[in-house]
Parts: C-alpha cells; structure tokens; sequence
C-alpha cells in the first residue's frame, strides 16, 4: 500500500511551500487509495511551539486534508537512539566529544556513487566524497534531521517521500542511512521551487504567507487549493480550474513540472472569485458576520440576515477575496457613507442642486419602489433634462457610496432603500 507522509516543523506556520507539499502527498495518497501520514517534526525543544502546532493542524483541517496517522518526533526519541547504538555497534559510526566531555554520534560516509531516480526529475546521481561524515545524535541527546528522518520513514513504512527540491541534498545522505540500517529504499520525489513573480524565492511580499491569513484575507479553501495544484501541475486541456474531486482521478505524480512554478497573487485572486460566484451565499454570510461585527457594522445577535444575503449575492461575484465585501459594501451598514476624497472632487464639486433634488423627488415619488421602476424614472429624467445619463450616474453613485465603482446603480438604491437613498441624495443637492 502507498503510504506518504508529511512532516512539517511546529517553529513557524504553515506557508504556501510547505501548503502544496502537503497537497500533493495527500493527492498522491488519495489517487493510490493510500495513507497520508502527519508527522510533527518537533526535535528542536526550544524553537519548537504548540502554537504553530494548532496552526498546523488547523490549517490542514481547513484545506480539507484529513490525515490517518499522527506523530510526533519528540515523543520517538528512545527509537533513534536505539537505532544510532546499533550504527556504534556495527562500526557505521563513531563517538565525538565535545569539550565538556557530552557524546555526539557520528556515521561515518563511505566513498561510492549514489544514485537516485526521482519520480520528477529522472536519474540524479551524487559522490559521496563530496559529503562529510554526518552527526546522528547531537551531543544534547536530540537527533538530527536526515537520521530521525530515515528512521521515521522506514518505520512508518513510508513508500513515497514527496516534498520540495531543497531537500534534494539531502537525498544521497538519508539514501546511505537507509542501507547502513538495512531499511528498504522509498521511492523520492522533488517538487520545483516556488518563485515569486519577481523571479526570487517566494518571500513575504511575493506571497510567503501562512496558510491561515490566506483564510483571513478571504480565500476559499477549495479556490486556495486549486490554485496550489496549477503550482507544477494542470489537469489538461488547458484549464486553470479543477476540483480536488476531479484531480484525485486526474493526477499523477510523473506530470508534476520540473521547472519552478511562480506564485501570482492577480492569478491567486481571479481563481478565488470563480469559486465565490459560485459559493453558497449562506456560508459566505456566516463567514463574514465576524468580520462585520468587528467593523461595528453588525451586532452578530441583532441583526437582518436576510438583508445581509441580499448584499452577499450582490456582489459575491465581484470579490476577489471575501473579506473585500467589507470595505465594498460598507455603505450599506453606516449612516453616511465614508467619501472618498478624489472621487467627491471630480464628481460632486460642480452644481448639480437641480438634477439630484429632481431624481430625490423621483425616487420620493415611486409607488412601486423596485430596480425596474427605479431605473425607468431615472431614464425619464435624464431624457427630459436632455443630458447623457454617465453625467448624472456618477454622481448619484458618488453621492450614495462615495466610490466610482459598485453594482448596478439601480440595484445599489434599491437595497439602500427610498429613504437613505433621497437623504444621500438631498445632501447634495445644496
């Protein structure tokens, strides 16, 4: 059976990088009808967090990654030891003393060519002269990576090891590790690098985020992991959007690119809002009654939601992100609405006293105040003024959001109502 893991550190939150990795074991597992398996690599007693722990486990709760085995590192060091004495003991390695007399274990490297085939990348091959002999048990107890690594993995029954190219190096050194203990060699495969559309690797401002402000910042799960999986792969036909369903039955790990896949927050943004389109209106409510609360737009238990779906579909299919909805459509929940400066200096500067007092009047006058009416006497007066409708739109729109941009304009007085709607308008109409 397939059995991959992934084994991220608890000294920091889970970001983009370590994100994918962790999608494409779990697809690879899923696709094989295998196992994935979390492994909290927390052998750094002082850098290591439960912090990052619960951040870990609640990001891959959140993109949906449900894992059937947990370890934790920390809690298996006996197992590395054990395994380290029996390295002493067959004469693979030896004892170094540091100057306050602690022991470290060293394996000592034979010279010999290693050779890897990579599921992704072919045949690398490594000389191992160029590899200095490497410390197992450092002299405070605690393991090093590539030995609590390879023991791990051969006793967890690891078949696949997926995880990003910078553990390439590593390779040929776990690879000696493997046959000195007499372990069975898992099959390797490295995943490209992230870039930043810089060119760079991945930082802060390129993207390098941790996976839960990516959910802060308004991101849908499913549109996050879409995203992750066009990092190096596509599911064919020249299409960008892709279900997980669709890629467990699509994806194999021999189609993943070589070449390193730059991460485009613009691209990142159009697949979120496809996935917005689409969302149920009532989950997008839950998700941002907290967010409104926090603005004091809303009190969570008084509150109109069905007012509020009303807004969500309004504009759910505008939105990049979920939590722009806040900013966009604050004019619907405060008083006034916050102007903005530049827009009031070019649309509400010049006398238009006649136009907006006569379309409050309009509006004050409509018996059947819906989006058809609202439009239709706005159209009316307009042709009767004799002006283009775009010289009074704008303004009215300004006057009643204080941006340039929105939904329909009928549909944005329809929701604001008669009444906020001819006082916005009466404002300035001076």
């Amino acid at each position: 059976m397939v059995r991959v893991r992934f084994a991220p550190s608890p000294t920091g939150n889970l970001h983009i990088g370590g994100g994918r990795t962790a999608l494409f074991n779990w697809l690879f597992s899923q696709s094989q009808n295998g196992k994935f398996i979390l492994r909290i690599e927390d052998t750094d007693k002082e850098r290591s967090k439960k912090e990052f722990v619960d951040e870990i486990l609640y990001s891959l709760k959140w993109l949906g990654f449900n894992w059937d085995e947990l370890y934790y590192q920390s809690e298996r060091f006996e197992r590395y030891r054990m395994h380290a004495d029996k390295l002493l003991k067959a004469g693979l390695a030896y004892i170094e003393k540091s100057p306050e007399g602690k022991e470290a274990i060293i394996y000592k490297v034979p010279e010999k060519k290693i050779k890897v085939n990579d599921l992704i990348r072919g045949e690398i091959e490594f000389d191992s002269t160029l590899i200095k002999d490497q410390v197992l048990i450092k002299s405070d107890g605690t393991p090093t990576y590539n030995f609590a690594c390879v023991v791990d993995d051969a006793e967890m029954n690891i078949t696949h090891i997926i995880r990003g190219d910078d553990h390439i190096s590593n390779t040929p050194k776990q690879i000696m590790l493997y046959e000195a203990l007499g372990f069975a060699l898992p099959d390797f495969a490295h995943l490209p690098l992230i870039m930043g559309v810089d060119g760079g690797r991945l930082s802060k401002r390129t993207g390098a985020t941790a996976i839960s402000d990516y959910r802060k910042m308004g991101y849908l799960s499913e549109a996050l992991l879409n995203y992750l999986l066009l990092l190096s792969w596509a599911p064919g036909d020249n299409r960008e959007l892709v279900s997980i369903q669709e890629a467990v039955r699509l994806f194999d790990i021999k189609n993943v690119n070589k070449t390193s896949a730059t991460f485009d927050l613009k691209k990142l943004d159009w697949i979120n809002n496809q996935y917005l389109k689409d969302a149920d209106p009532e989950k997008l409510a839950d998700e941002l009654v907290p967010l409104l609360e926090d603005k004091h737009y809303i009190n969570k238990d008084h509150f109109d939601r069905g007012y509020l779906l009303l807004l969500v579909k309004l504009f759910q299919a505008r939105l990049p992100r979920l939590n722009d909805f806040v900013d966009w459509a604050d004019f619907f929940f405060l008083d006034e609405p916050v102007m903005d400066p530049a827009a009031q200096e070019k649309y509400l500067t010049q006398d238009l006293s006649k136009e907006l007092n006569l379309f409050a009047q309009r509006l004050d006058n409509l018996q059947c105040f819906d989006i058809v009416n609202i439009e239709a006497s706005f159209r009316e007066l307009v042709a009767e003024l004799g002006i283009e409708a775009k010289k009074l739109i704008h303004p009215v729109r300004v006057a009643l959001t204080g941006k340039t941009i929105g939904p329909g304009l009928f549909e944005v007085i329809y929701y604001l109502g008669k009444e906020r709607s001819k006082r916005r308008l009466l404002k300035w109409a001076k």
